[in-house]
């Protein structure tokens, strides 16, 4: 019987190698659940990407508002609106620049890569804001329900206020889109796609002026269609920098040049003084020229035009694989 072969001890060293094989051949192609859930094909998720910059954004922008407030800069309250301005500029950036490098992007993705900075195609977007506002304002003048006035200031102060508006509303430009179409419109076109993600960002845009004194709806629409329009500069140009031209450029010459109200603003410091006369909806009454349905008209011109102009869509962002379809691919290998 000693001589005969010993079944159960030739079988066990096959058992023992095919279990401690199994585990090894598993973890190899399976991630972690936490893993699968934080980070996709092409690193953080969109979701966490986007939780985290808005978060971040609002603790900033808290600290730069509270540091701006906190400062004692004379009479008057202009330069702390500058300091204060370029305060959420900081707060708007350096989230997606934390973010940059967590998910190993180059800054340009995000809009506004260095190389164009105040190129061409921000002066190009400086000519189509103040050329815009000023066909608005000039329909209304042909209809005989604005009126430019005179001149509110002579001499130095005109070319002292017309830099300070300058630079603050260059500020104003680069944040909000950054802000709504920069980090942001790249991030949710991951999850969503471009043209969604332009509705839902150019949606909040327009509610984010719920905050200006004296907004009403028409304005908050006519913000939100102009900001659907800047969306469509971002798609075509392929960056932020004709946008940020444009906005600044309207700004500028509605508040400083002609001197109406900015979303329901009226600022010191204006060259004319201007007025309006007329319906409410034809002009826009205190919320200025956005409230009124000329306003609508005009970005729809310049729509048209611009659609013309630049044919080709040059931004581009891959869309991210969704959970659902990263378990499943990971289902199939094993």
């Amino acid at each position: 019987m000693n001589d005969g072969p010993n079944i159960s001890g030739g079988a066990q060293p096959l058992q023992t190698e095919a279990q401690s094989s199994a585990p090894d051949f598993a973890a190899a192609v399976q991630p972690s659940y936490v893993r699968t859930v934080f980070l996709g094909s092409d690193g953080l998720r969109a979701g966490w990407g986007l939780a985290f910059y808005v978060a971040m954004f609002y603790l900033l922008q808290f600290v730069a508002a509270r540091w701006a407030g906190s400062l004692k800069l004379g009479a008057s309250e202009l330069w702390p609106m500058m300091l204060e301005e370029f305060g959420v500029v900081v707060a708007a950036v350096v989230p997606a620049v934390v973010l940059a490098r967590v998910e190993k992007r180059p800054w340009g993705v995000y809009g506004l890569p260095g190389r164009e900075a105040f190129g061409k195609l921000f002066w190009i977007g400086v000519v189509w804001g103040f050329a815009s506002i000023t066909l608005l304002l000039g329909a209304m003048y042909g209809l005989r329900v604005f009126d430019a006035g005179h001149l509110a200031m002579h001499g130095v102060r005109i070319l002292k206020f017309a830099a300070f508006w300058a630079v603050f509303f260059l500020l104003v430009g680069f944040f909000e889109e950054f802000l709504s179409r920069g980090y942001s419109q790249f991030t949710l076109t991951r999850a969503i796609g471009f043209w969604p993600s332009a509705v839902v960002l150019s949606c909040l845009f327009g509610l984010i002026h719920l905050q200006n004194a004296g907004e009403q709806w028409p304005g908050l629409l006519a913000a939100a269609v102009i900001g659907f329009f800047f969306c469509l500069t971002l798609r075509r140009t392929g960056g932020l920098w004709f946008a940020v031209g444009f906005h600044a450029a309207w700004d500028w010459g509605e508040t400083f040049v002609y001197s109406v109200p900015d979303s329901g603003t009226l600022f010191p410091g204006h060259l004319l003084k201007s007025s309006f006369h007329g319906p409410r909806w034809l002009t826009g009454g205190m919320v200025g020229p956005e409230g009124s349905v000329l306003c609508f008209a005009v970005i729809a011109a310049v729509w048209v035009t611009f659609d013309r102009v630049f044919r080709e869509a040059k931004y581009e962002v891959a869309r991210e694989e969704s959970l659902t379809q990263r378990t499943q691919d990971h289902r199939v290998e094993l």
